[in-house]
């Protein structure tokens, strides 16, 4: 029914940036908060970043001042501006959209892109 599918992960030199995208598709009638999840190599998947609807962002300490998370509303697209990047930056990076499907329905399913790597090399 909602798919959401990301782009731009790739690999980079310590210090340097990347820009990530993450367009959501199918039966939308709103999207509520999207954000961006980081799993590492034998590591859980974490909150890096999230954005309301409105614009508001979070950002975990780990990424604040470093990365920037936008969106538009008329794409349902999510951004994640990626700079001064880390070594420990590097894992597959999780798009998450909680959509609401129909006007019928005022409830909001969770759904995740099928992510993508990003490796940062020191």
């Amino acid at each position: 029914q909602v798919q959401l599918v990301e782009s731009g992960g790739g690999l980079v030199q310590a210090g340097e940036s990347l820009r990530l995208s993450c367009a959501a598709s199918g039966t939308i009638f709103s999207i509520a908060a999207m954000g961006w999840y980081r799993q590492a190599p034998g590591q859980q998947r974490d909150l890096v970043t999230t954005i309301s609807s409105g614009g508001s962002p979070f950002y975990t300490d780990a990424v604040k001042g470093r990365f920037t998370i936008s969106r538009d509303n008329a794409k349902n697209t999510v951004y994640l501006q990626m700079n001064s990047l880390k070594p420990e930056d590097t894992g597959v990076y999780y798009c998450n959209a909680d959509v609401r499907l129909t006007r019928y329905s005022g409830r909001y399913h969770s759904y995740w892109g099928q992510g993508t790597q990003v490796t940062v090399s020191s």
